[in-house]
């Protein structure tokens, strides 16, 4: 007994770095943006292209697990997420950075199924099992949600690298306690994988992305961001239809057809959504507008991380008081309520304002997440109880790349539509700094004192308004969607 508790102690160990590098970034956008020189553009690529990475990977990752064993694709997963980390740490580019994102996005797609496989072959008394289990839930909630604060920690006393170089001895240590320690488990060569449907997803996702994020920028003619556009829809139609033709698919489409996951489906992308969107906006605001260091824009925002943290035991006892709907539709609308009222408030002199709504929205979300879960794993038929949770986890990481997407989106637009900089900019330094923020603080350093403090504040005041513009948006977009739910869900019910 001693050695399953002690093999589950080293694969959850990997596991931390894993949860906490979903969101490590965030804090440390305003330090890359001055660092590598990355556009608004860059930027978000170099955040939300983990999560989009994983999303495609984890199901053919948990296929290969199948086939070799997981302790096999834990060491091989850890190896890849450690020499992508120091990749990552020593990046001389936001290029380098963005592809090294990927190839650490492929080594947690390993990690993540190989624990999940672990604890289900070495816990075969289901109290032992949920309770191992419960351990893997807390630290990735836990790892995600308290990402923004370690790398706030890091920043503040080393460079940028070293959010990524702290996986490197976790690896060590886990490949070395794991070949010793972690029983092996034999594989089903006759398993098959999905790697050509999970590519096809993943370009798919990537050229939807690209195409919106470069049609607000409206830096590429019409024709190629259409192109683009239909290029990507066309690979995400081959590819759902492959998956309903297939006798193993990677996804089984016909799940979606149930109303209660498809619903699940959508509260769990819209609450990442909410939740990561919110923390990068967070994020760059606190360190830009208001002069906080890393580590403080952290700490500002630990009410958002406890709250959504620890609000789940919460959370599954008003499921079972109040029910599903009740509680995926009301988490829905106290959402949106926490977005409208932080869209109008001054953080550098509202605070207590701002952690009261943050608190919610960090309950509220959350609760919505735990929903989402027990609305798919229950709708579910038992024999497809798997491909409802790897849909589960899907849905977990697209929100998380999306909402870096949308939010970086929202804010890119509104803030170019509301800069108002001062005369004297030329036409290609007047062009760039209206991109971003970060774009106008570099553009600044080479400016006189008088103009760059002029342009500084233009940025600032933008900035300010394409927040309010943002979550604005992002709270009417929820209060319609907490409608659209609490009608779904109450079709079901009348069954």
């Amino acid at each position: 007994m001693f050695q399953r508790w002690l093999a589950l102690v080293i694969i959850v160990l990997v596991y931390i770095p894993v949860a906490i590098d979903a969101t490590v970034l965030h804090v440390a956008a305003p330090t890359l943006s001055m660092t590598l020189g990355a556009s608004g553009n860059e930027l978000l690529w170099i955040i939300d292209i983990y999560s989009l990475v994983m999303a495609g990977m984890v199901l053919p990752m948990g296929a290969l697990g199948d086939r070799i064993g997981f302790k096999k694709l834990l060491m091989l997963g850890s190896v890849l997420f450690g020499l992508s980390s120091l990749a990552a740490a020593f990046a001389p580019s936001a290029a380098w950075l963005i592809a090294a994102r990927a190839t650490l996005a492929i080594g947690a797609a390993m990690i993540i199924p190989a624990t999940l496989a672990g604890i289900r072959t070495l816990f075969v008394e289901a109290r032992h099992r949920n309770i191992a289990l419960g351990v893997w839930a807390a630290v990735g909630s836990g790892g995600a949600a308290f990402g923004p604060l370690v790398g706030g920690l890091l920043l503040e006393h080393f460079y940028w690298g070293s959010v990524f170089l702290i996986n490197v001895p976790i690896v060590v240590v886990v490949v070395a306690l794991a070949a010793h320690f972690v029983p092996k488990q034999q594989g089903r060569p006759e398993q098959t994988l999905n790697i050509s449907h999970a590519l096809m997803l993943i370009v798919a996702i990537l050229l939807l992305v690209y195409s919106a994020k470069t049609a607000l920028k409206g830096t590429l003619s019409p024709a190629i961001v259409t192109g683009t556009l239909l290029t990507g829809a066309v690979l995400l139609f081959i590819f759902v239809r492959t998956q309903l033709r297939a006798s193993k698919p990677m996804i089984d489409m016909r799940l979606f057809c149930h109303r209660i996951i498809l619903s699940g489906v959508v509260m769990a992308m819209t609450a990442m959504i909410a939740l990561v969107g919110f923390e990068l906006l967070m994020a760059q605001e606190l360190q830009f507008v208001h002069g906080f260091t890393p580590f403080e824009a952290g700490m500002f925002m630990l009410p958002l991380m406890v709250a959504s943290g620890f609000s789940g035991p919460i959370a599954g006892v008003l499921v079972g008081k109040l029910g599903l709907r009740l509680v995926a539709a009301g988490g829905m609308g106290l959402s949106a309520v926490s977005f409208i009222g932080l869209s109008m408030l001054d953080f550098s002199t509202q605070q207590w304002q701002a952690w009261s709504l943050m608190v919610l929205l960090g309950f509220s979300a959350a609760s919505a997440l735990l929903a989402s879960t027990a609305a798919i794993m229950a709708a579910a038929p038992k024999e497809k109880a798997a491909a409802a949770g790897a849909i589960e986890t899907m849905s977990y990481e697209l929100g998380a790349g999306l909402g870096i997407a949308i939010f970086g989106l929202l804010l890119t637009r509104s803030f170019s539509a509301s800069i108002d900089l001062p005369q004297g900019l030329n036409g290609s330094l007047a062009e760039k700094a209206a991109s971003s923020i970060g774009e106008a603080v570099k553009v600044a350093q080479d400016l006189s004192p008088t103009l760059a403090e002029a342009t500084i504040e233009a940025a600032k005041t933008a900035f300010i308004t394409s927040h309010s513009v943002a979550l604005g948006s992002a709270g009417a977009m929820l209060l319609i969607l907490a409608t659209g739910i609490w009608f779904s869900l109450a079709k079901v019910e009348q069954r």
